[in-house]
Protein backbone atom coordinates (compact mmCIF):
# COMPACT_ATOMS: atom_id res chain seq x y z
CA UNK A 1 0.00 0.00 0.00
CA UNK A 2 2.75 2.51 0.77
CA UNK A 3 4.37 1.68 -2.53
CA UNK A 4 1.10 2.43 -4.35
CA UNK A 5 0.79 5.76 -2.60
CA UNK A 6 4.36 6.65 -3.45
CA UNK A 7 3.75 5.82 -7.09
CA UNK A 8 0.65 7.97 -7.18
CA UNK A 9 2.55 10.93 -5.65
CA UNK A 10 5.34 10.48 -8.21
CA UNK A 11 2.95 10.46 -11.13
CA UNK A 12 1.18 13.60 -9.78
CA UNK A 13 4.50 15.34 -9.28
CA UNK A 14 5.55 14.53 -12.84
CA UNK A 15 2.22 15.93 -14.13
CA UNK A 16 2.31 19.20 -12.15
CA UNK A 17 5.97 19.82 -12.85
CA UNK A 18 5.04 20.84 -16.36
CA UNK A 19 2.60 23.48 -14.99
CA UNK A 20 3.91 27.02 -14.22
CA UNK A 21 2.52 30.52 -13.70
CA UNK A 22 2.36 32.84 -16.70
CA UNK A 23 4.99 35.65 -16.57
CA UNK A 24 2.34 38.43 -16.42
CA UNK A 25 0.04 36.67 -13.98
CA UNK A 26 1.06 38.82 -11.01
CA UNK A 27 0.66 42.02 -13.03
CA UNK A 28 -2.76 40.96 -14.27
CA UNK A 29 -3.88 40.14 -10.75
CA UNK A 30 -2.70 43.55 -9.48
CA UNK A 31 -4.33 45.41 -12.36
CA UNK A 32 -7.56 43.51 -11.85
CA UNK A 33 -7.45 44.44 -8.18
CA UNK A 34 -6.84 48.12 -8.97
CA UNK A 35 -9.60 48.10 -11.62
CA UNK A 36 -12.09 46.83 -9.07
CA UNK A 37 -11.04 49.58 -6.67
CA UNK A 38 -11.33 52.23 -9.45
CA UNK A 39 -14.84 51.09 -10.32
CA UNK A 40 -15.83 51.22 -6.68
CA UNK A 41 -14.39 54.77 -6.24
CA UNK A 42 -15.91 55.99 -9.49
CA UNK A 43 -19.30 54.76 -8.38
CA UNK A 44 -18.91 56.62 -5.08
CA UNK A 45 -17.83 59.86 -6.83
CA UNK A 46 -20.71 59.62 -9.32
CA UNK A 47 -23.16 59.22 -6.46
CA UNK A 48 -21.72 62.28 -4.71
CA UNK A 49 -21.85 64.35 -7.90
CA UNK A 50 -25.43 63.32 -8.57
CA UNK A 51 -26.42 64.32 -5.04
CA UNK A 52 -24.68 67.71 -5.40
CA UNK A 53 -26.35 68.47 -8.73
CA UNK A 54 -29.78 67.56 -7.34
CA UNK A 55 -29.29 69.83 -4.31
CA UNK A 56 -27.84 72.83 -6.12
CA UNK A 57 -28.16 72.51 -9.90
CA UNK A 58 -27.97 76.27 -10.46
CA UNK A 59 -24.76 76.80 -8.47
CA UNK A 60 -22.13 74.62 -10.08
CA UNK A 61 -21.39 71.31 -11.73
CA UNK A 62 -18.41 69.02 -11.25
CA UNK A 63 -16.18 67.46 -13.85
CA UNK A 64 -14.12 64.39 -13.05
CA UNK A 65 -10.94 64.42 -15.07
CA UNK A 66 -9.61 61.21 -13.61
CA UNK A 67 -10.42 58.74 -10.90
CA UNK A 68 -7.59 58.27 -8.40
CA UNK A 69 -5.62 55.07 -8.08
CA UNK A 70 -2.69 54.34 -5.83
CA UNK A 71 0.01 56.95 -6.46
CA UNK A 72 -2.13 58.87 -8.95
CA UNK A 73 -3.68 62.37 -8.70
CA UNK A 74 -7.34 63.16 -9.19
CA UNK A 75 -8.64 66.49 -10.40
CA UNK A 76 -12.01 67.97 -9.62
CA UNK A 77 -12.99 71.36 -10.97
CA UNK A 78 -16.02 73.44 -9.98
CA UNK A 79 -17.18 75.43 -12.97
CA UNK A 80 -19.70 78.22 -12.44
CA UNK A 81 -22.64 78.12 -14.79
CA UNK A 82 -22.71 81.10 -17.18
CA UNK A 83 -25.37 83.68 -16.36
CA UNK A 84 -28.56 83.55 -18.33
CA UNK A 85 -28.65 86.02 -21.20
CA UNK A 86 -31.68 88.27 -21.11
CA UNK A 87 -32.14 89.54 -24.64
CA UNK A 88 -35.45 91.21 -23.87
CA UNK A 89 -35.20 94.88 -24.87
CA UNK A 90 -35.71 97.31 -21.96
CA UNK A 91 -39.15 98.81 -21.76
CA UNK A 92 -38.95 102.62 -21.69
CA UNK A 93 -40.64 104.09 -18.66
CA UNK A 94 -41.68 107.66 -17.98
CA UNK A 95 -40.45 109.29 -14.78
CA UNK A 96 -43.10 109.65 -12.07
CA UNK A 97 -45.04 112.87 -12.38
CA UNK A 98 -47.35 115.03 -10.30
CA UNK A 99 -50.46 114.23 -12.30
CA UNK A 100 -52.94 116.77 -13.61
CA UNK A 101 -52.05 120.15 -12.08
CA UNK A 102 -54.87 122.06 -13.74
CA UNK A 103 -53.39 125.47 -14.53
CA UNK A 104 -50.09 124.46 -12.90
CA UNK A 105 -50.18 127.28 -10.39
CA UNK A 106 -50.04 124.91 -7.41
CA UNK A 107 -47.96 121.74 -7.17
CA UNK A 108 -46.47 119.79 -4.32
CA UNK A 109 -46.06 122.16 -1.40
CA UNK A 110 -45.88 125.47 -3.26
CA UNK A 111 -48.24 127.91 -4.91
CA UNK A 112 -47.15 130.07 -7.87
CA UNK A 113 -48.54 133.61 -7.74
CA UNK A 114 -46.74 135.26 -10.65
CA UNK A 115 -45.67 134.08 -14.09
CA UNK A 116 -44.31 136.20 -16.95
CA UNK A 117 -46.94 137.16 -19.52
CA UNK A 118 -47.90 134.53 -22.03
CA UNK A 119 -46.64 131.52 -20.07
CA UNK A 120 -48.82 128.57 -19.14
CA UNK A 121 -48.33 125.17 -17.61
CA UNK A 122 -46.48 122.87 -20.00
CA UNK A 123 -48.37 119.79 -18.76
CA UNK A 124 -45.01 118.29 -17.79
CA UNK A 125 -43.81 117.51 -14.27
CA UNK A 126 -41.55 115.12 -12.37
CA UNK A 127 -41.89 113.76 -8.88
CA UNK A 128 -38.99 112.12 -7.03
CA UNK A 129 -40.29 112.61 -3.53
CA UNK A 130 -38.22 115.29 -1.82
CA UNK A 131 -37.41 116.81 -5.22
CA UNK A 132 -40.15 117.63 -7.70
CA UNK A 133 -40.54 120.04 -10.57
CA UNK A 134 -42.74 121.51 -13.28
CA UNK A 135 -42.30 123.96 -16.15
CA UNK A 136 -44.09 126.63 -18.15
CA UNK A 137 -44.00 127.59 -21.82
CA UNK A 138 -46.01 129.44 -24.44
CA UNK A 139 -48.00 126.63 -26.00
CA UNK A 140 -48.84 124.37 -23.05
CA UNK A 141 -47.26 121.39 -24.84
CA UNK A 142 -45.26 118.90 -22.78
CA UNK A 143 -43.19 118.06 -25.87
CA UNK A 144 -42.23 121.68 -26.46
CA UNK A 145 -39.36 123.74 -25.05
CA UNK A 146 -39.71 125.25 -21.60
CA UNK A 147 -39.32 128.92 -20.79
CA UNK A 148 -39.41 128.71 -16.98
CA UNK A 149 -38.86 125.72 -14.72
CA UNK A 150 -39.45 125.61 -10.97
CA UNK A 151 -37.85 122.80 -8.99
CA UNK A 152 -38.59 122.31 -5.30
CA UNK A 153 -36.18 120.74 -2.82
CA UNK A 154 -37.45 119.55 0.55
CA UNK A 155 -36.40 117.64 3.66
CA UNK A 156 -33.39 115.42 2.85
CA UNK A 157 -32.41 117.28 -0.31
CA UNK A 158 -32.22 120.72 1.37
CA UNK A 159 -28.63 120.11 2.45
CA UNK A 160 -27.64 119.24 -1.12
CA UNK A 161 -28.94 122.61 -2.33
CA UNK A 162 -27.14 124.48 0.42
CA UNK A 163 -23.91 122.65 -0.42
CA UNK A 164 -24.36 123.56 -4.08
CA UNK A 165 -24.86 127.23 -3.24
CA UNK A 166 -21.79 127.16 -1.02
CA UNK A 167 -19.77 125.83 -3.94
CA UNK A 168 -21.00 128.69 -6.12
CA UNK A 169 -19.98 131.12 -3.41
CA UNK A 170 -16.49 129.64 -3.45
CA UNK A 171 -16.30 130.15 -7.20
CA UNK A 172 -17.66 133.71 -6.85
CA UNK A 173 -20.10 132.81 -9.59
CA UNK A 174 -23.22 134.49 -8.28
CA UNK A 175 -24.65 136.96 -5.81
CA UNK A 176 -26.56 136.96 -2.53
CA UNK A 177 -30.06 138.43 -2.77
CA UNK A 178 -33.09 139.00 -0.58
CA UNK A 179 -36.47 138.37 -2.17
CA UNK A 180 -39.69 139.08 -0.27
CA UNK A 181 -37.78 138.96 3.02
CA UNK A 182 -36.26 135.56 2.17
CA UNK A 183 -32.62 134.88 1.44
CA UNK A 184 -31.61 133.70 -1.98
CA UNK A 185 -28.79 133.30 -4.44
CA UNK A 186 -28.67 134.35 -8.09
CA UNK A 187 -26.37 132.45 -10.43
CA UNK A 188 -26.09 131.28 -14.05
CA UNK A 189 -25.86 127.48 -14.05
CA UNK A 190 -24.67 124.99 -16.67
CA UNK A 191 -22.62 127.54 -18.58
CA UNK A 192 -21.03 125.92 -21.63
CA UNK A 193 -22.81 122.58 -21.30
CA UNK A 194 -23.83 121.37 -24.76
CA UNK A 195 -22.86 124.79 -26.11
CA UNK A 196 -25.47 126.54 -23.98
CA UNK A 197 -25.07 130.00 -22.52
CA UNK A 198 -26.38 128.73 -19.18
CA UNK A 199 -29.56 128.89 -17.12
CA UNK A 200 -30.17 132.09 -15.12
CA UNK A 201 -31.32 130.70 -11.75
CA UNK A 202 -32.69 131.99 -8.47
CA UNK A 203 -32.31 129.73 -5.42
CA UNK A 204 -34.79 130.90 -2.80
CA UNK A 205 -35.07 129.66 0.77
CA UNK A 206 -38.76 129.05 1.47
CA UNK A 207 -38.16 127.66 4.95
CA UNK A 208 -35.84 125.46 6.96
CA UNK A 209 -37.12 122.40 5.10
CA UNK A 210 -37.74 123.83 1.67
CA UNK A 211 -35.86 125.60 -1.14
CA UNK A 212 -37.12 126.72 -4.53
CA UNK A 213 -34.96 126.71 -7.65
CA UNK A 214 -36.36 128.96 -10.41
CA UNK A 215 -34.68 128.67 -13.82
CA UNK A 216 -34.94 130.37 -17.20
CA UNK A 217 -33.96 128.53 -20.35
CA UNK A 218 -31.04 130.19 -22.20
CA UNK A 219 -33.32 130.85 -25.19
CA UNK A 220 -35.97 132.50 -23.02
CA UNK A 221 -33.36 134.66 -21.29
CA UNK A 222 -32.45 136.14 -24.67
CA UNK A 223 -35.93 137.64 -24.92
CA UNK A 224 -35.03 140.11 -22.17
CA UNK A 225 -32.95 143.24 -22.54
CA UNK A 226 -30.08 141.94 -20.41
CA UNK A 227 -28.97 140.18 -17.24
CA UNK A 228 -30.57 142.77 -14.93
CA UNK A 229 -33.96 142.38 -16.59
CA UNK A 230 -33.68 138.59 -16.30
CA UNK A 231 -32.77 138.83 -12.60
CA UNK A 232 -35.68 141.19 -11.96
CA UNK A 233 -38.13 138.73 -13.55
CA UNK A 234 -36.71 135.81 -11.57
CA UNK A 235 -37.18 137.80 -8.37
CA UNK A 236 -40.80 138.59 -9.26
CA UNK A 237 -41.52 134.88 -9.67
CA UNK A 238 -39.77 134.22 -6.34
CA UNK A 239 -41.81 136.89 -4.56
CA UNK A 240 -45.01 135.26 -5.79
CA UNK A 241 -44.13 131.80 -4.44
CA UNK A 242 -45.98 130.68 -1.29
CA UNK A 243 -45.05 127.60 0.69
CA UNK A 244 -47.92 125.30 1.70
CA UNK A 245 -45.85 123.06 3.98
Amino acid sequence: MPMLEDEIRRLMADGTARLHAAPDLLGRVMRSHRAKRRRARAAAVAASVAAFVVVAPSIAYWTVDSVPTIGERSTFSAVQEPPAIDDTPPVPTDPPDLGDLGDGREFGHVRVGYLPEGLQWSRWSSDFGDTYSTSYNYDGDDKGYYQVQIRMHEEKTVQEVEDQIQAYRGEKGGEEVTVGGRSGYLVVQNVGEDGMKGNPTLFLKMGDRQWAEIMFSPVYAEEFSGAEAVSAELKKIGEGLTSTM
